[in-house]
């Protein structure tokens, strides 16, 4: 079945957003489903981040089945080359083409794997000039190398297909799942990157055409290119010569793009979703990066802590057990109570800390699963715990599986 057909949305001009306060969900109660359904009913474009190992993949495709369990159109994109969305989805494998999940909900779900190197050819086959234009630039070993190799291309082209899925697509919501916390940060810098790139007195200086470009270079400068010839041949700096001789009137269609991205992303929306598990190390990580969204005026709109050990007692409820002998069954089962009731303490007071900086963004907590989720039954179950009622999560037995790696 084919992807929604490509058409434009309705709704706020870019333009008329650029300046709005990008504000958190709010939720009463911690551990409420109330702001993060809120996320999936309301909102158009939902960014998952968080450290890599956390689940987040997982915790990304559960908010899109549930978009489509609550009758919306999803579409789930994942920025990592691994196959763990695909997994969680249960499906053999996934393209650069979102592809349709079927399941039983009323809505639709979607799910795409990014390629990089592609999404930067269906650029340039819009922005080109005319089609020998564009296949000059996709045929030139600047540019193969350029699409491969430099810096910030996959971030830059994740964010190029999130503005396609959601300006150009028919989604209800795009739910992103983005590479590990550092990188993310690359993903939503990416745009702003750009604009001052191509606004680089070099890049405009190389986007010349080669007559003012020579008549505008200083015998110095031309000096050098010659010797640059002689060491790197002459056949390279023909390729960079002709790169940016072709590239040149591309550089506004990417410029506008970036643009209506950075805009994108200050939208409200737009929600940001900070995925951690109770550990320390991730909650110090969850804490580092709801800093830097808070320096970029963006904020935490939903916190999932993932694989939690249910509490299973208080401490009172431990201690207020009668005392048997030390090597009965019942001393053994007040021993793992106690082991369990220690882990969960210890836990809660690892994310203590980071629950007060997200405030007032809901947060919701998905148990220590016994199963792995590799179809869209067992990313139901998540789903579940995410956004069922409140008695409902947390109940799961715990157990060897965790709820995705990625």
């Amino acid at each position: 079945m084919e992807a929604p057909s490509v058409q434009a949305r309705s709704g706020v001009a870019p333009s008329a957003v650029a300046s709005t306060t990008h504000v958190p969900a709010s939720s009463e109660t911690d551990g409420t489903a109330v702001g993060l359904a809120d996320l999936v009913e309301e909102r158009s474009v939902v960014v998952c981040c968080g450290s890599g190992g956390v689940g987040k993949t997982t915790v990304a495709a559960a908010f899109a089945l549930e978009a489509a369990r609550r009758n919306r159109v999803a579409c789930v994109v994942t920025i990592d080359p691994a196959r763990r969305l695909a997994d969680a989805l249960g499906l053999d494998t996934l393209s650069n083409t979102p592809r349709r999940v079927e399941g039983p909900w009323e809505g639709e779900l979607w799910a795409l794997m990014l390629d990089p190197k592609r999404t930067f050819d269906d650029l340039v086959r819009r922005y080109a000039a005319s089609p020998e234009k564009a296949e000059g630039i996709l045929q030139n070993r600047m540019y193969r190398n350029l699409t491969s190799a430099l810096s910030g291309t996959q971030e830059y082209m994740a964010m190029e297909k999130l503005y396609e899925l959601v300006e150009e697509g028919s989604y209800d919501v795009v739910v992103v799942d983005t590479p590990p916390t550092r990188n993310a940060i690359d993903f939503l810098d990416a745009p702003r990157r750009l604009t001052r790139f191509l606004g680089h007195r070099l890049f405009q200086f190389l986007l010349m055409p080669t007559r003012a470009y020579l008549r505008a270079v200083s015998v110095a400068t031309q000096a050098l290119l010659r010797t640059i010839s002689k060491v790197a041949g002459s056949e390279i700096v023909q390729d960079a010569v002709t790169f940016f001789q072709a590239f040149e009137g591309m550089e506004e269609g990417f410029r506008l793009r970036a643009e209506h991205m950075r805009r994108l992303l200050a939208r409200r929306t737009t929600a940001f979703v900070l995925v951690t598990s109770p550990r320390a190390d991730t909650v110090e990580e969850a804490g580092w990066f709801a800093d830097k969204l808070n320096e970029s005026g963006l904020a935490v709109d939903g916190l999932v802590v993932n694989r939690m050990h249910p509490e299973f007692a208080s401490w009172s409820d431990v201690e207020g057990l009668p005392p048997a002998p030390a090597t009965s069954a019942f001393a053994s089962l007040v021993d793992n109570l106690r082991g369990y009731t220690e882990v969960n303490e210890r836990e809660q007071s690892a994310l203590a800390e980071l629950i007060v900086q997200v405030a007032p963004s809901p947060v919701a907590r998905v148990p220590l699963l016994d199963i792995d989720v590799t179809d869209t039954e067992g990313l139901a179950l998540v789903a579940d715990n995410l956004f069922g009622p409140p008695e409902q999560r947390l109940q799961a037995p715990s157990g060897a599986g965790n709820v995705g790696p990625g």
